[in-house]
């Protein structure tokens, strides 16, 4: 199981669209895109789960850098909470 960071979505991107996009590739668990709690307006990233690590990889250099509405999506597998830098203050 590989979770999978989509970046530089397309606002208009749809679920339904990401999951057909990643299908091509192996069996997708879900597909999760992230939108904003008061607007709901999507925030331009999503995390596609995929059942076997395989398929993730084949995804992965499939789509990344590819076009969808307009935009050059940025694939790679998902870091843990823990390890994405802070997002401390700079002043």
């Amino acid at each position: 199981m590989m979770n999978i960071y989509v970046g530089n979505l397309p606002y208009s991107a749809t679920e339904e669209e990401l999951r057909a996009a990643f299908a091509a590739y192996g069996e997708v668990s879900s597909v999760n895109v992230i939108t904003d709690r008061d607007t709901g307006q999507s925030k331009g990233f999503a995390f596609v789960e995929m059942s076997d690590n395989a398929s993730a990889d084949a995804a992965i250099k499939g789509l990344n850098d590819t076009p969808m509405g307009g935009r050059n999506l940025k694939v790679n597998q998902a870091k843990p909470r823990g390890e994405r830098p802070s997002r401390a203050p700079r002043w």
